[in-house]
């Protein structure tokens, strides 16, 4: 699971669509799909290729493997809107706009009522 959702990273950090690294490695996006989810093993050869293509050492795609999924940095990078707000956050210089916005967060966050399977979630 933790290599698909590398791969899932990575994707989107070099601005592909599953679509087009899809084609590039001559799967359809559906596969693509069950690779990120990791409802599918990737194997070895296709493993190298995600990662020339992603220009990567295949290490890369490993990283985090070793540790519960659930409490990693990477999965939650590895949603789309969290990584847009990761990146565009990223391209702020002002470090004091910087964290006007992470206690802004901070507040919207404390604010909007959670599902309690969320709160069992951040209470661990």
């Amino acid at each position: 699971m933790a290599v698909g959702r590398n791969v899932r990273i990575w994707r989107m950090a070099r601005g592909l669509s599953q679509a087009q690294l899809a084609s590039r490695l001559d799967v359809t996006f559906q596969q693509l799909q069950k690779y990120e989810v990791g409802s599918n093993r990737i194997g070895t050869g296709r493993l190298m290729k995600i990662a020339t293509i992603l220009s990567i050492p295949i290490a890369t795609l490993f990283e985090g493997a070793d540790t519960d999924p659930s409490r990693s940095l990477l999965a939650l990078v590895a949603d789309a809107r969290a990584f847009r707000l990761a990146h565009a956050f990223a391209a702020i210089d002002d470090s004091t706009l910087r964290l006007s916005l992470v206690y802004l967060v901070e507040k919207i966050a404390l604010a909007v009522p959670q599902s309690p399977r969320r709160r069992r979630r951040r209470r661990k």
